[in-house]
């Protein structure tokens, strides 16, 4: 069991959506410290200033994750003030939500780094204290999308199944030698926030609402979980595609339940919502 309570907790993307939420849960349920970091310096103020008036400690970094010099940066003063963290939940993502040909190669490269590259660098940062210490628990945020193709999301879907993949091998090293370092890899549908703004929610998957998801994912910690997967849907999407003929699986996910169309209406975050393209290096 991996507890909350009287520990310290670190978030990435944490200023806005779920990760906000996951943020204020932690705090609530007994967190000691929470760390957030968030490329968006306004967001994190409103978040850092709303929580300390609560009485919280609270501790905020403008950090780009997709810059592995300003991940290694803000993780060296925290780990010279208070330690490596003893949760991180990698949470940071973007959408571009087109079809490929109408990426444009930033879009490309910015989506690889923040939600494949972006998870890595920051394990990469932490890991060899926790290792040290012999204790830890990193938290994946990867997508539904990593388990099945999707129009109008194929970077997206790509960096998410390279996060499945690397997060399961991690997991897999780690329980071979480090055993009391867990980690869990989530893969949840689209979630009901800013980032999926106008996706059309497919057959039998109901938008999820952000605070069960965020309260979901805690308690899947608290529990050692290896996989979280929501709705309980999804985890029969590994089933379906591996016993189904791809004709007969794209007619039954695309046309049945009607994922393929889920991205036609995507609008993702209003304009003054928006994540910015990067911060300058510190």
């Amino acid at each position: 069991m991996t507890y909350i309570r009287n520990n310290t907790i670190l978030i990435t993307g944490g200023a806005s959506g779920i990760g906000k939420l996951m943020g204020q849960m932690c705090l609530n349920r007994g967190a000691s410290r929470l760390i957030i970091w968030d490329i968006n310096s306004e967001m994190l103020q409103e978040v850092a200033d709303a929580l300390t008036k609560e009485k919280y400690t609270v501790s905020t970094y403008q950090v780009d994750v997709a810059d592995p010099e300003q991940v290694q940066q803000a993780a060296a003063h925290i780990l010279g003030t208070t330690g490596a963290p003893d949760i991180i939940i990698n949470n940071a993502g973007v959408v571009v939500g087109k079809t490929f040909w109408e990426h444009s190669y930033l879009d490309i490269q910015r989506t690889m780094n923040i939600n494949a590259l972006g998870v890595m660098y920051v394990a990469k940062a932490f890991l060899p204290d926790m290792l040290s210490r012999g204790s830890g628990h990193i938290v994946n945020i990867a997508s539904a999308a990593g388990l099945l193709p999707n129009p109008r999301m194929s970077v997206y879907a790509s960096s998410k199944w390279a996060v499945i993949g690397w997060s399961e091998s991690l997991r897999l090293e780690l329980e071979e030698y480090y055993p009391a370092i867990h980690v869990t890899t989530v893969t949840p549908s689209y979630i009901d926030t800013g980032m999926f703004g106008g996706v059309k929610a497919p057959l039998l998957t109901p938008l999820l609402k952000p605070e069960k998801m965020a309260a979901a994912v805690l308690d899947a910690v608290e529990k050692n979980k290896i996989l979280l997967r929501k709705p309980s849907i999804v985890y029969l999407l590994p089933i379906l595609r591996g016993i189904l003929p791809t004709r007969v699986f794209d007619f039954l996910i695309g046309r049945l339940f009607k994922i393929y169309t889920s991205m036609e209406h995507f609008a993702g975050r209003p304009a003054a919502d928006a994540v910015p393209t990067s911060i300058p290096k510190t």
